[in-house]
């Protein structure tokens, strides 16, 4: 066949090309998209006539350097591959005019592609490189990629790590409760044509929406709209998303009249750092929405403008959109030239088509953008947070080693389980089989394990049993229990605003300790630890949390529960309350309702020098001193500032948590065929019954190993739970100190470590005897760094 000139293998199996199709010398047309080539012969530059080449679709990780030999290529399409770069040979290409290299993960650009004369089109998108996704061109991928020119121009305009470019881009939040009309304002803000539906559909957790327009220096705006959904189960994670540097809409319906104008408010002012607040009044019916101005205006300094609308007919929709553009370019960080760097970094990462990575991933995407410094690195991830860009929790313990890139990926499927009909019914309660099928869509069924993950470390749900508990559907009513009222230890937070979340959060916090894992209610939980109880609930109206405590270790436990009550308040930076310390004199010591003192205030009368107080129901005179410490308070305190563990009881906790996360069976894919394969899979290794399971500590997933139960004595999970939780601690510890470290570095420290613990080593050596390497690979798995189980075997061995 010497003379053909077209060929087409599409679409088949083929893993390599045959040497022999250099051969066809005229060929001029070839395409082999569609298989499974893995690479391309060198010899191929022998098809010297070749103008159109085709090899899309395939598993090419890299280009030959040979390829730049067919000089007569005018079309060259390799993408949907895993080419992460071009070699600069490609400038040997001169009647190039077409090149398609979407959809693989290219990153960079070598310089000599702007001497490609004759180069008409460029195609990149859907890869992590350095460009506005607008420049790149349209998602629909049968439109045309946008104009070389541009898209060539701003990547080498950005090289510069000196120079500087204003961002003109920021966050609206549109808020307030559901089916108030935020969705359809988002839809007719991005376009005033959109026609309503009548049963415009509620937003299921959130979407965001892209709005763009001119600012009078010609310059483009971008706003990134988040529509939140409005129902109450979705309020428990408003101190994720609610950010500053943020433009806030709270949209009120005028038919409803249950906008509670008070909540919103305070929940923007505590979480966004008072960033402004438009009202919009949705008169749907061209009723006017009454609300108390002047009120609000009072007490919210934050609060613009009152903004009235019919959405149906846009009455009101012109000077909507004039009043957003105006105090959206007022944001204190609009305009502020910023590196061009961190432009690069910014437009990278939207342009990844993953949907979180990890914070390691990021910095070293940061490095191979020139972006070296790790305290810029945080700084912008934390300027792209506030963007709504991406989101970066750093100051969570857990949440601060993801970056995740997709938002409303992530928040939307989290939300899906929380909304389904079945997991409402069972209060909370959902099974791996349960996740299968809410989560069974294309975009969801290859990440249930990560999505799960999230939503443990979004504390919305806990293990319990080969099943998981969302604490804020569990039953309203308090169940009956029994209470011993004598001698018992009472404290109480008063909050000047309590935000929704915190009690279902602590329930989290606290599972493992749960009495019975039944006496548990959606406000509050009985705590049992040995033969001390704590009775711990939440009066949402009266803005209060009350704790009671009965048995011999009240004051210990007591120092446990305050502990985890604090860790969860210092995530809202401006959180006001008080702890109400109760009177020990002779009436009130035991009583239920003993009078209390605020702890502001003792501590104050101590600055002072005043040791005693009077109680207002005894009229005694009580020694200051001892009230803040019946209750632990002092010890708290000290803790805090000194950062160091509370308490014994305190680690048993954590140690707990730990360990019931460790059981969890997170492998939901493919459940079917695992059950098919048992007899090959009894062979492997796990920490669980018979089941495959993925290892998480704190929520941090570990691999997925298994084990038979017959082949595990319980001694030997007991030391592969504790090897994990010693290990697992290191590296948290590492996280804090040196997230950016090398592997060598951590590996190093490790080593250290082991060298210097015999107790850990000895743990290890067991775990290597009785579970192997693929014990090692899950007790070393951590988010955030990763040393070969292979090293630390040899390491083990070698000692």
């Amino acid at each position: 066949l010497t003379n053909l000139q077209d060929l087409s293998i599409s679409g088949n199996q083929i893993s390599s090309l045959p040497p022999e199709i250099v051969q066809l010398t005229n060929l001029q047309d070839l395409s082999i998209s569609g298989n499974q080539i893995s690479s391309l012969p060198p010899e191929i530059v022998q098809l010297t006539n070749l103008q159109f080449l085709t090899i899309s679709y395939n598993q090419i990780s890299s280009l030959p350097p040979e390829i730049v030999q067919l000089t007569n290529l005018q079309t060259l399409d390799i993408s949907f591959n895993q080419i992460s770069s071009l070699p600069p040979e490609i400038v040997q290409l001169t009647n190039l005019q077409s090149l398609n290299i979407s959809d693989n993960q290219i990153s960079s650009l070598p310089p000599e592609i702007v001497q490609l004369t004759n180069l008409q089109s460029l195609d990149l998108r859907n890869n992590p490189v350095p460009i506005p996704p607008e420049i790149l061109g349209p998602k629909e991928r049968y439109k045309d990629p946008g104009n070389i020119q541009e898209i060539l121009d701003f990547y080498f305009r950005v090289q510069d790590p000196q120079e500087k470019e204003p961002l003109y881009e920021a966050k609206l939040l549109i808020i307030g409760e559901g089916g108030a009309g935020k969705t359809s304002l988002a839809k007719k803000i991005e376009d005033e044509k959109y026609q309503l539906k009548s049963d415009e559909k509620s937003t299921e957790g959130i979407e965001v929406i892209q709005w763009k327009f001119n600012l009078n220096n010609g310059q483009e705006f971008r706003v990134n709209i988040w529509d939140f959904g409005g129902q109450e189960i979705y309020h428990q994670t408003h101190q994720f998303f609610l950010t500053s540097r943020s433009l806030y809409a709270l949209v009120a319906d005028d038919r409803k009249e249950n906008t509670d104008f008070y909540y919103w408010l305070k929940v923007v002012e505590l979480l966004s750092d008072n960033s402004p607040v438009l009202i919009i009044k949705n008169e749907r019916d061209n009723r006017q929405c009454e609300v108390n101005e002047r009120e609000l205006r009072g007490e919210f300094l934050n609060l613009k403008e009152f903004l009235p609308t019919n959405l149906f007919d846009n009455r009101g929709l012109t000077e909507i959109k004039h009043k957003i553009q105006q105090y959206i370019q007022q944001l204190p960080h609009v305009g502020t030239p910023l590196p061009k760097i961190w432009v690069r970094v910014r437009f990278a990462l939207e342009n990844n088509p993953r949907n979180y990575i990890s914070f390691r991933e990021y910095c070293d995407f940061c490095k191979l953008n020139n972006l070296t410094d790790s305290e810029d690195m945080k700084r912008l991830s934390q300027y792209l947070h506030d963007l709504g860009v991406c989101l970066h929790f750093q100051k969570d313990p857990i949440l601060k080693h993801y970056v995740i890139l997709k938002p409303e990926w992530g928040t939307t499927a989290v939300y899906k389980v929380l909304d389904n009909k079945n997991v409402i019914k069972n209060l909370g309660c959902f099974t791996p089989e349960n996740l299968a099928e809410i989560w069974e869509d294309e975009e969801y069924k290859d990440m249930r394990d990560e999505l799960l993950q999230l939503m443990m470390r979004f504390k919305l749900c806990y293990p319990l049993s080969g099943q998981y508990i969302a604490p804020q559907l569990l039953d309203i009513n308090q169940p009956e229990y029994d209470w011993n009222p004598d001698n018992n230890l009472i404290l109480r937070y008063k909050y000047d605003f309590l935000p929704k979340g915190i009690i279902t959060r602590f329930i989290v916090e606290m599972h493992p300790w749960i009495e019975e894992q039944k006496q548990v209610w959606r406000n509050g939980v009985i705590i049992k630890k040995d033969e001390t109880r704590a009775e711990i609930i939440q009066n949402y109206h009266q803005k209060e949390i009350k704790i009671r405590l009965a048995g011999n270790l009240k004051r210990d436990l007591l120092n446990t529960i305050t502990h985890e009550l604090e860790k969860i308040h210092s995530s809202f930076e401006r959180l006001g309350y008080e702890i109400l310390v109760p009177c020990n004199c002779k009436k009130c010591i035991g009583s239920q309702t003993p009078h209390t003192y605020q702890l502001k205030s003792l501590r104050k009368r101590l600055g002072a020098g005043h040791y005693q107080v009077e109680c207002d129901q005894s009229y005694e005179m009580v020694n200051v001193r001892r009230l803040i410490d019946d209750v632990n308070l002092s010890v708290l305190e000290l803790n805090r500032e000194l950062q160091i563990p509370v308490s014994k009881l305190q680690n048993e906790l954590d140690r707990d948590k730990e360990r019931s996360y460790n059981s969890v069976n997170i492998v939901i894919n493919n459940k079917l065929e695992s059950e098919n394969n048992s007899m090959s899979e009894s062979s492997k290794y796990s920490f669980g019954n018979d089941t495959k399971i993925g290892a998480i500590v704190d929520g941090q997933t570990g691999g997925t190993v298994n084990v038979n139960q017959t082949n595990y004595t319980p001694e030997q999970k007991q030391n592969l739970a504790d090897a994990k939780t010693e290990i697992q601690q290191i590296f948290n510890q590492l996280s804090k100190t040196n997230p950016t470290a090398t592997n060598q570095e951590i590996t190093n420290t490790i080593e250290q470590e082991i060298k210097s613990n015999p107790t850990l080593k000895d743990r290890l050596l067991s775990a290597l005897t009785a579970g192997g390497l693929e014990a090692l690979k899950t007790i070393f798995n951590h988010p955030a760094f990763t040393i070969p189980a292979e090293t630390i075997k040899g390491f083990i061995e070698a000692e």
